[in-house]
């Protein structure tokens, strides 16, 4: 058995819809299908999500809603009709939407999860509806009757272990399904919401279940870039990536697959292949346990992302003071900060983190640092960038730092920091946010030249 995503744009009009279908309807082995909301139809356009996003922001503020909510019966009505869709499922959106408000405005949290994810649950009302009346028995499944049962809070929905074995059951369906992504229920039978790229959490959520084949996640891209190509004209795409380098990547920028998303597969070893909607025929770029690496192109991919913040401590005989990393850490933990990358020397120590995370309490832990920890020097560094070199084979390839550093070098960009996992399937260099899109031009020129 195949599940496939398929993304916003791949589901934003009734012709791309109609392009979904025969995608889904050309391969028996696709049973589950998982449907994000109707996204951009142009670049100027409003997601569905955003549109259900200030229909909230207008009921919480006690203000008229009714303009907001028309625009989004609208967008559906545009592909109940262009789908020629025999149904009255217009009103029942409109019910829905009333009652939700009714029920939950006094609740904002509640109720922005709610609407939020009525934007994946009404697409997949019509999506099912649409094949069903085309010939081909489809059922709408809510992810409540799916088994993708979840923790409680708002926003940040995590899978429970024990929803996997009801998961599993969906093998045996006599019909293709089609899920709504992005949300599931609690077991106090409220909707939660997955972060950000919920629609491929909830697709990998169905793979792991079931136990597919294989995990296809349609988009409007063929496949995984080298590199961003907004800042490389036409770069390579990968045709097979490991779970470990595409987690790297990600995290660095790299946005067409969630991160979040690899990890109900990674212990069942589920492939995943990311493909375009538009070119189903394009073999798309594979995410794969294990790969044999090309020693001609040991570096898999080359990300960029700005908005990180280092803390810089030094500290004379730091590493003969048991305890000391664990002070710093511990005030960052009690102020809600996540870090990145902690770069280390014997008398110093670097934190990185998103600058986001630590945004308006800058000074407070400064502070608590030079209260609680014996330092010699601390400062803070903003504006830097972080760029991810990144590639199983680079761990057995002599000169792959010295090509980076030097490319680097000759662009005149100036290394704040480097850093290595222990993985050694990654180099990280800290950079100014200045720099960032020179810093990949320089590096994919000579990695792949």
């Amino acid at each position: 058995m195949k599940v496939s995503k398929f993304g916003g744009s791949s589901v934003a009009t009734a012709e791309q819809i109609i392009k979904v279908l025969n995608i889904v309807n050309s391969d028996d082995e696709r049973q589950i299908v998982i449907v994000s909301a109707p996204g951009k139809r142009h670049q100027n356009d409003t997601k569905t999500t955003d549109l259900l996003i200030r229909l909230y922001e207008k009921v919480i503020s006690d203000l008229d809603y009714s303009h907001k909510k028309g625009e989004i019966l609208e967008r559906f009505n545009d592909i109940i009709k262009g789908l020629d869709l025999k149904t009255n499922i217009l009103e029942e959106i409109d019910r829905t939407l009333e009652h939700l408000i009714e029920e939950l405005k006094n609740q904002p949290e509640r109720l922005l999860d709610a609407l939020k994810s009525s934007g994946e649950n009404f697409n997949a009302q019509i999506i099912a509806a649409y094949n069903t009346q085309q010939g081909f028995p489809t059922k709408y499944m809510s992810p409540k009757d799916a088994g993708i049962i979840v923790t409680d809070e708002p926003g940040n929905a995590q899978i429970l272990e024990t929803s996997y074995d009801k998961i599993n059951t969906l093998n045996h369906s006599n019909h293709k399904i089609i899920i709504p992504g992005f949300f599931g229920y609690s077991e106090q039978d409220n909707i939660v919401t997955f972060p950000r790229g919920g629609s491929d959490i909830t697709g990998a959520i169905i793979s792991r279940g079931v136990r597919a084949k294989l995990y296809e996640n349609f988009t409007d891209v063929s496949g995984i870039y080298r590199a961003n190509p907004n800042v490389i004209h036409e770069p390579e795409i990968i045709n097979e990536i490991t779970y470990r380098e595409m987690r790297e990547l990600s995290y660095a920028g790299f946005g067409v697959f969630h991160d979040e998303a690899l990890q109900p597969l990674y212990r069942y070893r589920i492939p995943v292949v990311i493909k375009n909607t538009n070119h189903p025929e394009d073999p798309g770029t594979f995410i794969l346990h294990d790969r044999e690496f090309d020693r001609k192109k040991v570096v898999a991919g080359i990300s960029c992302d700005k908005g990180f913040t280092s803390i810089n401590i030094k500290k004379y005989l730091m590493n003969r003071q048991v305890g000391f990393t664990v002070k710093i850490l511990n005030i960052l933990a009690e102020n809600n900060i996540s870090f990145d990358h902690m770069p280390s020397g014997i008398d110093n120590i670097s934190i990185i983190m998103r600058t986001a995370q630590i945004r308006g309490k800058e000074q407070k832990i400064l502070e608590a640092i030079r209260q609680q920890c014996d330092i010699d020097e601390l400062n803070i560094e903003q504006d830097l960038a972080i760029l991810m070199v990144v590639g199983e084979g680079m761990s057995a390839t002599v000169g792959t730092a010295n090509k980076i550093t030097t490319a680097l070098a000759d662009a005149n960009i100036n290394l704040r920091m480097i850093n290595q996992g222990s993985s050694e399937i990654s180099m990280m260099f800290g950079i100014s946010n200045d720099d960032a899109e020179n810093a990949v031009k320089v590096c994919y020129d000579k990695c792949y030249d």
